[in-house]
């Protein structure tokens, strides 16, 4: 019997098959968990709906356990569009019992140019998407979360040190993790834990576009114990952390990346650079 057997949950953010939140429920699938599934709207143009086609690949790869319960598209700008995944989620499940979101986004030209050459209207949109949305779904799901619920959100060591390219991002970061922490104290008295995972480098799309090829060999340098941390490792950890064996574990924010951040120093890496 699976850790999960019997749980039913909402999975927000999967854009392929390759992403942290796909490692996640897959492990939540394996552990005989319900998902029901978001993806990035379509544009009214793209007849060959390429969000949701990619999501479908994703999850269309899991065949032993439960299937995904529905696949939505989710705008976590338009409120009446996160109510309505939300009613998607209560007519399935009546109640959910785990809440991931793993959502962000800025501009590729705020993302790609240094911090003080953000933009107003790029450093808005890139706050609203990537921290003010995980208030937002919070509100929305508050009616459907059970007992003891689980809420999870995906930040990155950027949102707490320097860590350049990052940029913009390690802003919106920052502010989710106080937003994490704000909520877990809000729906505490409910029962519901509130926790963000920090990963470590990963070839996601979004990592991919932060620059994570370059920062690959650094942390493999750099990290403890000499190597990347992997998807299923991450994906595992999340899983953790919205199961019932985190349930003591409320505000917190759980670094998997092979120990990175705990080093005050280049490590290893030293040894490289004394022997050029």
């Amino acid at each position: 019997m699976g850790m999960f057997e019997g749980k039913k949950g909402l999975i927000l953010g999967v854009a392929n098959d390759r992403s942290i939140a796909w490692a996640v429920a897959n492990t939540i699938l394996q552990q005989g968990g319900e998902c029901g599934f978001s993806h990035l709207p379509d544009r009214e143009d793209d007849e060959k709906k390429r969000n949701r086609k990619r999501v479908e690949k994703a999850i269309g790869k899991f065949s032993a356990g439960h299937p995904p319960a529905f696949l939505e598209p989710l705008d976590v700008q338009n409120d009446q569009n996160i109510e309505s995944i939300m009613k998607v989620a209560a007519d399935k499940f009546g109640k959910i019992d785990f809440l991931l979101h793993s959502i962000a986004f800025a501009h590729p030209n705020d993302l790609g140019g240094d911090t003080i050459d953000t933009s107003r209207e790029g450093f808005k949109m890139a706050m609203d998407i990537s921290a003010f949305s995980l208030i937002a779904v919070c509100k929305a799901a508050q009616p459907i979360l059970s007992d003891n619920a689980s809420v999870l959100c995906m930040s990155y060591f950027g949102g707490e040190k320097i860590v350049p390219g990052y940029n913009v991002m390690g802003i919106c970061k920052a502010a989710l993790d106080a937003s994490m922490r704000y909520l877990a104290f809000d729906m505490g008295p409910a029962g519901v834990r509130v926790n963000a995972l920090s990963a470590g480098p990963i070839k996601s799309i979004s990592g991919i576009g932060a620059g994570v090829g370059k920062m690959l060999k650094m942390y493999e340098h750099v990290a403890p114990m000499g190597r990347n941390v992997t998807n299923q490792e991450v994906g595992e950890s999340g899983a953790f952390l919205l199961s019932d064996m985190a349930s003591g574990i409320t505000g917190e924010l759980m670094h998997v990346d092979c120990g990175y951040n705990a080093m005050g120093s280049p490590g290893r890496l030293t040894d490289l650079i004394d022997a050029k």
